[in-house]
C-alpha cells in the first residue's frame, strides 16, 4: 500500500474510533440548551437563497451534487431552487428531523446538509417532506409524533428502497450545539431490521448505529459508515467542533 493509502487508513481509523464518543457528546451538549418548543419560524430560515443551495450541495461531494437538484426551506416548505440532471436531491435538514427525544428537536441553529441518492429521493426524502408539513402547520413534537406514527400504520409512507443511501459529508453543516459538523459519513437507508444484520457498533466494523437514532417512527433503520475525508477532498479528523 502506498504512504497515501496509509494514511488514509489510519485517518478513517481514528474517525471511526471517535464515533460513538462524538454521539454521546452530540446529546450531552445539546442536552445542556433546552429548546422545549417550536423558535419563530424565521430564525430557522437562511436569507440568503444562495448560501442555502451552496450549504445543501456541500453535503456530496462536486461530481454528485453539481448535477443534482436542490431544495430550499422557505416558510411554506421545501420547494426546488435548482433542477437537476442526475436524480440526486441535495437539501439542508432542520432540527425537527431529530429524533423526538433529542434535547436538540427545535434547534434553530441546526443545519445538516445531506444528498440522497434516487432510491433514497422516492422513498426517504419523503419522511422530511412529511414532519416538514407537520411543523410548518404548527403542530406540537408529540402531535408531530402522533401524526408520524398513524400515517405509517396507514401504510402511507414508503419503506426505504433497495439501495437507498444518503451523503452528509459537509464541513459546513451544524448538526448540534458544540458538535458542528460531526464527521463525514454516509447513510444507508433500510427497512426496520436489527443492527446485527450489518455488524453494526461491533469491533472492526464501519458501520455504526448510534442507539439514539433507532427509536424513531418512520419505517426506517439508519446505518451509518464514517468515510475519511469531507466532501471538498479535504481529510476529516478524529475531533468533535467546539
Amino acid at each position: 500500500m502506498s504512504r497515501n493509502g496509509l494514511a488514509a487508513v489510519a485517518s478513517l481509523i481514528l474517525v471511526l474510533s471517535s464515533v460513538s464518543g462524538a454521539s454521546r457528546q452530540i446529546w450531552a451538549q445539546d442536552a445542556k440548551t433546552q429548546y422545549p418548543s417550536m423558535a419563530p419560524l424565521d430564525q430557522y430560515l437562511i436569507a440568503d437563497r444562495n448560501a442555502e443551495i451552496a450549504l445543501a450541495r456541500s453535503a456530496a461531494p462536486p461530481t454528485i451534487s453539481s448535477e443534482a437538484t436542490v431544495l430550499a426551506f422557505g416558510k411554506s416548505g421545501y420547494e426546488t431552487a435548482v433542477e437537476g440532471k442526475n436524480g440526486f436531491t441535495c437539501l439542508v435538514e432542520r432540527s425537527w428531523m431529530n429524533p423526538f427525544d433529542s434535547p436538540g428537536f427545535w434547534n434553530p441553529k441546526m443545519r445538516g446538509p445531506i444528498c440522497y441518492n434516487p432510491a433514497a429521493v422516492r422513498t426517504i426524502l419523503p419522511y422530511t417532506i412529511s414532519r416538514t408539513k407537520l411543523v410548518l402547520a404548527g403542530l406540537s413534537k408529540t402531535q408531530i409524533r402522533e401524526n408520524t406514527i398513524a400515517t405509517v400504520a396507514k401504510n402511507e409512507l414508503p419503506k426505504p428502497e433497495v439501495g437507498a443511501m444518503s451523503y452528509m459529508m459537509s464541513k459546513a453543516g451544524n448538526l448540534g450545539v458544540g458538535v458542528g459538523p460531526w464527521c463525514p459519513h454516509l447513510m444507508f437507508h433500510v427497512p426496520k431490521m436489527d443492527q446485527a444484520s450489518w455488524g453494526a457498533d461491533v469491533e472492526g466494523s464501519p458501520v455504526v448505529v448510534a442507539n439514539q437514532y433507532v427509536d424513531v417512527p418512520e419505517p426506517q433503520t439508519i446505518f451509518m459508515v464514517p468515510v475519511s475525508h469531507w466532501s471538498d477532498g479535504t481529510p476529516a479528523t478524529h475531533e468533535v467542533s467546539h
